[in-house]
Formats: C-alpha cells, structure tokens, sequence
C-alpha cells in the first residue's frame, strides 16, 4: 500500500467552501499518487480560526472556540472525501470541547465513515501554561482494512511508552501529525518518530505544519518536513527512511509500504527491537 504524509501550510479562507475545495484538491492529488493511508497534521485544522475574522482568529481563546465549532462540518467532509476516493485520512487535528478546557484530537476517516479519534495524551508547555489545552483520556489502536493504526500526537511520539502500548495492541504503523514552530521542535519529533520505529520495529508517519501563518499567533511559526519511517533493517532503506518532503516545502511525502516486509523484519531482521524489549526489564530488576 502507498502511504501519504503531508507537510502542510495553513491558509485563510473567507468561507468554508474555500476550505473545503481546498482539502479536496489536497486528498485529489495525494489519490492521484496512489496513496491509501492519508495523514494530515497537529492544529492544521487551526487555519479555520480564519472563518471568524482576524479579531477572532488572533485571540488565543477565541480562535480555540471558533475552529472548535465547525468540528462537525469538518468531519462531514472528510467522511465525504474519504468515500469518494476509498481511502483512510487521518484528519488534521483541532480543539473539541467536551470538558470545560478542549482535547487536541485527530480523527480517523475510513471509506465507511468515521472510524474512531485519538487525543493528545501529554501536552506541550505552550499547551498547558498558556493555551490551557487539555490531555485526552486513553490510547487508541483502529483496526482497519490497511492494518492496525495507532497515532501518537507530536509531543507523545517523544514518549516511548505511549508508542509501545500501541504496538503492543498490535499495532503496525502510527501515524506522528506535528506542528513545531522550531526546527529543534521539529527534530525533536523527527528523532522520536525514527526512534519509535527502530525499538518497534513499525512504520511511523511524520505530517508537520510547514510555513509562516500570520492570522494565527498560536501556530504562526511551523517547521518541518513531512517524512515516512521504517526500521533500518532488510528491505528497507539503511537510513530509515522511506520517503521525505525537503524542509518547510508544502507537498506529500508517498512511500510504498508492505507490512508483510514490517513483519519479516520483526521475526529475522538484522536485529530483533521489538522482540527483545522485555528484556530491559529484566536488566532493570536484576540490579
């Protein structure tokens, strides 16, 4: 299967059609490569904050509460893209209010609608000191016609155990949507994507916010390159990596993937990561 990684911009748009034709000529050309597996990035949904105008899109709260209110517009569309074509998109990820403070949430679309949501798990200074955005509740692996899916938000693919968790649901490829306005912030989720697909030995997809954003103070600066990883081991790349966009350019990284080869390596790779990881344990208690 192909798999698609966006280093995505975000944009203004006067009416939620703009946006909307916008996502679909986005998903078209990914479709168009022969991508099954889309993922967009951390807060790419922000752009939205625009649909309220520039007083509201610049207020750090009020941007939240306006990006938050058109989570049902959003996800009709991408049901609706997701059918269309027959692919898995996982969405931008945006603010939902359930709790009096929002989750940051990604939603996964499959051609048969929603297939379910993961939120963020631990937060960023920015998010807890200033923005008073709020941890989800609880780890998520989907299981879906392309595999099993688990995602780790940004700052929780720095976090081994969350990633481990889900591998150990059976996971196979997760999916790392980012936004970093740094490029230290970036490597940083650059390095804990890499690293959770060598000790996992699974795919992980790195889709970044890329560009300036001047309506929106909260991502007005956005680093990176969008990227697919592997474990460097047989059959794939020595460097890890599949595929990747050059630094701040907008486009898909699309990398074909076979999770029979993920398997192989796992069971006769040049190492055995995943097999082996209990073994730190061990270490740990006999000292």
């Amino acid at each position: 299967m192909k798999l698609a990684a966006a280093a995505y911009p975000l944009t203004w748009f006067d009416r939620f059609y703009g946006y909307a034709a916008h996502l679909a000529a986005w998903v078209g050309d990914a479709v168009a490569a022969g991508a099954q597996l889309l993922t967009f990035p951390e807060y790419g949904a922000m752009e939205l904050a625009s649909l309220g105008g520039r007083a509201v899109s610049e207020d750090l709260e009020a941007a939240l509460q306006e990006v938050a209110r058109w989570k049902p517009a959003v996800d009709a569309l991408h049901v609706e893209l997701a059918a269309k074509h027959g692919v898995h998109i996982l969405g931008a990820s945006c603010p939902v209010f359930e709790r009096p403070r929002p989750v940051n949430r990604a939603t996964l679309y499959g051609p048969g609608g929603i297939i379910g949501h993961q939120d963020k798990q631990i937060m960023t200074r920015f998010e807890r000191e200033t923005w008073d955005v709020v941890a989800g509740r609880g780890l998520q692996v989907f299981n879906t016609d392309l595999g099993r899916i688990g995602v780790v938000i940004c700052y929780d693919s720095e976090f081994p155990l969350l990633a481990r968790a889900l591998v150990e649901q059976g996971a196979e490829i997760l999916l790392a949507p980012s936004c970093t306005d740094t490029f230290a912030g970036f490597t940083r989720v650059r390095v804990g994507s890499m690293a959770r697909a060598l000790e996992n030995q699974c795919v992980v997809v790195h889709s970044p916010t890329v560009g300036l954003c001047d309506f929106c103070p909260a991502v007005d600066e956005n680093v990176g390159a969008a990227s697919i990883y592997g474990p460097p081991d047989r059959g794939i790349p020595p460097n890890g990596i599949l595929a990747e966009t050059a630094l701040n350019a907008p486009g898909w990284a699309i990398a074909e993937v076979s999770l029979e080869a993920i398997r192989e390596v796992r069971r006769d790779g040049g190492v055995l990561n995943h097999t082996h990881w209990a073994e730190q344990h061990d270490r740990i208690r006999s000292r």
